[in-house]
């Protein structure tokens, strides 16, 4: 699977001027990584003022926009995270209200303790009736630990899609393939579905590294705006381009959204 994260909640214009943020935006470039071979959208939305937001109406447009752009030619997926501005509650909110075909969900911010538990299981629960996919998103061993507590004691099945983020949302934050090691290094059974984002020029290379072996990847403008040589890429579909060239090149295949969903649905 390539998927793409193209926007994020911090970056804006400023940093990129084809950052897409209208809905318009987020479903041209949505055909735009399709066609460079993306399977997934990872989107965020923003308020009026450019900041970042959970609003069902809002993620309901861009979904709507995707949708009349591509079809079913890409998963969406919306996210949870609160940027320290939504409450646990609120982020659960936002899935049930609107429904998404996916979502991704910070395991750090939905447990901050025990007392969390209870209330992510049910999610879970209701997530899995209502066929919407989650995907954890682990910052560190720490978070992988606490999602393998949380697997042993029957709080959380084995098999949900995880994605292992490389490095920081921190100024001139570069990641390396070698990051990757410690989520990989056995202390910790790899669940059947997992990806690897990351930072910086290398982004290419620790995704890449993550695709041989046996994991999926993501990229795009959330994390990254530089092209493996340092220079500014030109879009998210380029950034897509780069990945989706060398595991080709590599002989592996590419997922589709179809193939994608059927994937899912078996976990």
């Amino acid at each position: 699977m390539v998927s793409v994260a193209p926007n994020g909640g911090r970056k804006t214009k400023a940093n990129h001027a084809a950052l897409p943020i209208s809905a318009n935006e987020l479903a041209r470039c949505a055909a735009e990584c399709r066609d460079a071979g993306a399977s997934l959208i990872h989107v965020h939305v923003r308020d009026r003022e450019g900041e970042h937001l959970l609003d069902a109406d809002a993620y309901a447009e861009v979904t709507t926009a995707i949708r009349r752009e591509v079809g079913d030619g890409i998963v969406v997926q919306i996210t949870t995270e609160s940027l320290g501005k939504y409450s646990p509650a609120e982020q659960i909110a936002i899935i049930k209200t609107l429904r998404p075909e996916s979502a991704s969900i910070a395991l750090r911010e939905l447990v901050r303790d025990e007392r969390d538990e209870d209330a992510l299981a049910e999610l879970l629960a209701w997530m899995n009736r209502e066929e919407v996919v989650p995907q954890f998103i682990l910052y560190d061993q720490t978070d992988q630990l606490k999602l393998a507590d949380l697997q042993a004691r029957s709080r959380i099945d084995l098999s949900l899609p995880v994605l292992f983020v490389l490095g920081r949302y921190t100024a001139a934050q570069t990641s390396s393939p070698a990051d990757l090691l410690p989520f990989i290094d056995g202390t910790t059974a790899l669940p059947p579905h997992w990806s690897v984002c990351a930072f910086g020029r290398h982004e290419a290379a620790c995704v890449v590294a993550g695709a041989l072996l046996g994991g999926n990847v993501r990229v795009g403008f959330e994390n990254n705006l530089l092209l493996p040589s340092g220079e500014i890429v030109r879009s998210n579909a380029a950034s897509v381009s780069v990945v989706a060239q060398s595991l080709s090149s590599l002989g592996l295949p590419l997922e589709t959204a179809d193939g994608l969903r059927e994937t899912f649905s078996r976990m």
